[in-house]
């Protein structure tokens, strides 16, 4: 078995570890009733606080979706609570901002699998996980290899594989050394062939320029497509997941295939590492309880977004163990960035 075989099953087995299986409700995950770690302390109060919630990639894709829909339902707990997209570096610059933010917890931050992707390829900008306090894991997703609807050449996801391995086949992904650029690189790998890899800050673009007839494919999660592929306008071609999604069962996984990738993303919520831990614990019961609402829930539902709750301390060790089980995948796919 080669060697990328048994990374993404590692990675598939901390992801499937972090949800219990795929779990869809709020505080499912390791330790989801405690707080963010922290022995709890009385006497925080947040509720004249001004909170901006940073997304390090554009407005419209799936990070921003899972952040403005929690937001909303954590909106009762502050004075008020905005979304801010920071963009750029295939998100080191709104991760940058936010880990460098005030320690007050009115700059909460969208953290993604990028905060130990970017690590890993050296594309990080001086960014490092140890420069977050996270407050808790939100959501988990696969990838997704989605081509227009009307494209004739590919009909499966062996006949895209196929064709890749004598054409050159564009695929769009959210930023050099984001997670879905690893997703298809590692898809590649594992297929024997090579994919032309476009960068964008965030998802949205990506998708825009696939429907638009500029890149062939793109690799983001289903969540991200999903209302593209119920118009009409795409295709889903094969999910990077041990099982199929329940949302398009009729959709193989790319294991089904014979293609051994399983590679997804995860987000979370973080603030600088110098915030007080009675700050971290009341941000962790306002936004788990904002996810255990009735209201975010039907969102993620609507959106097909996973639900997989883990709290500030567990969410902490995870990102340094996938930091060394990225820095791994990196390393065996030759995507080290050298100076």
């Amino acid at each position: 078995m080669k060697k990328i075989t048994a990374l993404a099953l590692a990675l598939a087995m901390a992801l499937s570890l972090v949800g219990c299986g795929g779990n869809t409700n709020a505080g499912s995950g390791s330790n989801a009733g405690s707080t963010s770690g922290n022995s709890s302390q009385a006497g925080v109060d947040l509720s004249n606080l001004s909170v901006t919630c940073v997304v390090p990639y554009d407005a419209g894709g799936g990070t921003d979706a899972v952040m403005r829909g929690l937001a909303d339902a954590a909106k009762g707990s502050f004075k008020n609570i905005t979304v801010e997209n920071r963009s750029g570096a295939g998100g080191a610059t709104g991760m940058l901002y936010g880990a460098n933010a005030k320690n007050d917890g009115s700059i909460v931050t969208m953290i993604t699998v990028e905060l130990a992707t970017l690590e890993a390829m050296g594309n990080n900008a001086g960014l490092t996980y140890t420069m977050f306090k996270p407050i808790m894991m939100v959501n988990s997703a696969a990838s997704a290899i989605t081509v227009r609807a009307d494209d004739d050449r590919f009909n499966t996801l062996e006949e895209f594989i196929e064709y890749s391995k004598n054409n050159e086949v564009s695929v769009g992904n959210s930023g050099l050394g984001a997670i879905w650029h690893l997703a298809a690189a590692g898809l590649a790998k594992e297929a024997d062939t090579t994919f032309k890899h476009v960068g964008y800050d965030g998802a949205n673009g990506a998708i825009t320029d696939l429907l638009g007839g500029h890149i062939d494919a793109v690799s983001v999660s289903y969540a991200e497509v999903d209302s593209f592929v119920k118009s009409g306008d795409l295709k889903v071609l094969g999910v990077m997941s041990n099982e199929r999604l329940e949302a398009i069962p009729d959709v193989p996984t790319c294991k089904e295939c014979g293609y051994d990738a399983v590679l997804g993303t995860w987000r979370g919520l973080g603030v600088p590492a110098s915030t007080p831990d009675e700050v971290v614990d009341e941000l962790y019961r306002i936004f788990s309880e904002a996810a255990e609402s009735d209201a975010f829930k039907e969102f993620m539902a609507n959106t097909n977004n996973v639900i997989d709750i883990m709290d500030g301390e567990s969410f902490n060790t995870m990102i340094g163990e996938q930091l060394d089980l990225y820095t791994q995948l990196v390393d065996e796919l030759g995507l080290k960035v050298t100076a």
